[in-house]
């Protein structure tokens, strides 16, 4: 049974925190390779995000390779292997669940709360963004035809964004999100009238 009762102590059990090193696990095998550990990479947010996945996926599946680029607006963690897709969980909620990790670890170890986090297991967020962005381009259609706006069902504000992207530049329709926190959902209208 797991008696861990808060995220303090459960990120210590994957060495994250000040915890006694004697408490802990040996190191995964990627870490006797060179992979930078957490208290190596505190300078750096791109190799402390790498450190902590790399170290989580070595308790999951350690076949899943990780890759960690620097974007404009966010860190970007790319989780590949034979079995990474199965990782992205129903409607991709584990993957989501991994964000939110990352973006605390982050968050504690460098102090960076405004550094956006976006991670992708097997390609799941970028086939759902491609769905997406076919939705909203149908939509426009239908939406530029009839006259009358279309009301989405609440989503998360990375969906919302790539429909927001994907109808910004569109001739004839426009986006808008409406609502607060989880009830917070898109309306695509038209652009004129």
């Amino acid at each position: 049974m797991d008696n861990r009762t808060n995220l303090d102590d459960y990120l210590a059990g994957l060495g994250i925190s000040d915890a006694d090193e004697s408490e802990l696990p040996p190191p995964a095998p990627d870490a006797l390779t060179g992979t930078p550990t957490l208290e190596a990479a505190a300078e750096d947010p791109r190799s402390t995000l790498e450190a902590f996945l790399r170290g989580l996926l070595g308790r999951i599946d350690p076949e899943l390779q990780v890759n960690v680029t620097q974007a404009d607006d966010a860190l970007e963690a790319e989780i590949t292997g034979e079995n990474a897709a199965r990782f992205a969980g129903r409607d991709g909620r584990t993957l989501g669940a991994i964000e939110v990790l990352a973006y605390t670890v982050l968050a504690k170890q460098e102090g960076r709360g405004n550094l956006r986090v976006r991670v992708d297991i097997g390609g799941y967020r970028k086939r759902q963004a491609e769905a997406l962005s076919r939705l909203a381009e149908r939509l426009a259609v239908q939406v530029a035809k009839s006259g009358e706006p279309h009301e989405l069902q609440p989503m998360p504000a990375s969906e919302r964004r790539v429909i927001h992207i994907a109808l910004k530049e569109h001739p004839d329709v426009m986006s808008e999100s409406i609502g607060e926190g989880n009830a917070r959902r898109l309306i695509i209208k038209p652009r004129h009238g």
